[in-house]
C-alpha cells in the first residue's frame, strides 16, 4: 500500500477536493436535498469538515499502528479541511442567516459561537500551510502552532453535539472518534515532549 501511495502526487487531492462541494450544491439547486436544500447543504458540508479533521487527525495513528504512510498527504488534508469549513460557514452566512443577525446569533447560540470559535483559529493554519511560512517561523514554533488542530477538532464535535435535537447517536459517535484521535495523538506528543526534556546536553 505503501508503495502505490508514494506513486500519488498530494496535488491529486487538491483536483479532486471540490467535486463533492460541487456534487451536494447540485442537489441543492435540483431539489434533491429536500425541502430546506440550504439547511442540507450546511449540513453536508459540515460533515465533511468533520471526516476531513478526522482523517487528518489519523495520520500519525494509521502510521505508528497501521504502518500506513500518508504524511506527504497531511498538509493537503488540512488545506482542504479549510475549504470545507469555509465552505460551510458561507453557506450559513448566505444562504441560511442571509447575512441578518450574524452577531446575535453568534452570541447567542452556543452551538454557532462554538463553532466559530474552531473557523477563526482555523484560518492562522491554513495561511502558514506553506513552505514560506515553515522556514520564517521555524520548524518548532510552526508545530507548536499547527496543534491548533487539537482544539479545533475538539470544538468541531461539541459544535456537532450542541447543534441537534434530543439525544442523536450520530454526534455521540463523530465525538467518541475524535477524543480516541485526540488521546493517540497528544500522547505521542507527551511522551516526545517528555524524551526532549530529558535528552542529555551535549558540551
Amino acid at each position: 500500500m505503501n508503495f502505490a501511495l508514494r506513486r500519488v502526487p498530494a496535488w491529486v487531492l487538491y483536483v479532486l477536493a471540490p467535486l463533492p462541494v460541487v456534487w451536494i450544491y447540485y442537489l441543492g439547486v435540483t431539489g434533491g436535498l429536500g425541502v430546506d436544500p440550504a439547511k442540507q447543504i450546511e449540513h453536508q458540508l459540515g460533515l465533511w469538515s468533520l471526516w476531513l479533521l478526522m482523517a487528518g487527525l489519523a495520520v500519525t495513528p494509521l502510521r505508528r499502528w497501521a504502518k500506513v504512510n500518508l504524511l506527504k498527504f497531511r498538509r493537503a488534508i488540512g488545506v482542504i479541511t479549510f475549504f470545507y469549513i469555509l465552505a460551510h460557514f458561507l453557506t450559513w452566512l448566505v444562504l441560511d442567516v442571509q447575512f441578518q443577525n450574524v452577531w446575535a446569533d453568534i452570541v447567542k447560540r452556543w452551538y454557532i459561537t462554538v463553532g466559530m470559535a474552531g473557523f477563526v483559529l482555523m484560518v492562522p493554519l491554513a495561511l502558514t500551510s506553506n513552505n514560506w511560512s515553515l522556514r520564517k517561523l521555524g520548524a518548532a514554533t510552526w508545530r507548536k502552532l499547527h496543534r491548533l488542530v487539537y482544539p479545533i477538532a475538539a470544538l468541531g464535535a461539541l459544535h456537532f453535539l450542541l447543534l441537534v435535537k434530543g439525544f442523536q447517536w450520530e454526534p455521540i459517535l463523530y465525538a467518541i472518534t475524535i477524543a480516541g484521535l485526540l488521546m493517540l495523538r497528544l500522547e505521542k506528543t507527551w511522551v516526545l515532549s517528555k524524551m526532549s526534556r530529558h535528552q542529555p546536553v551535549s558540551d
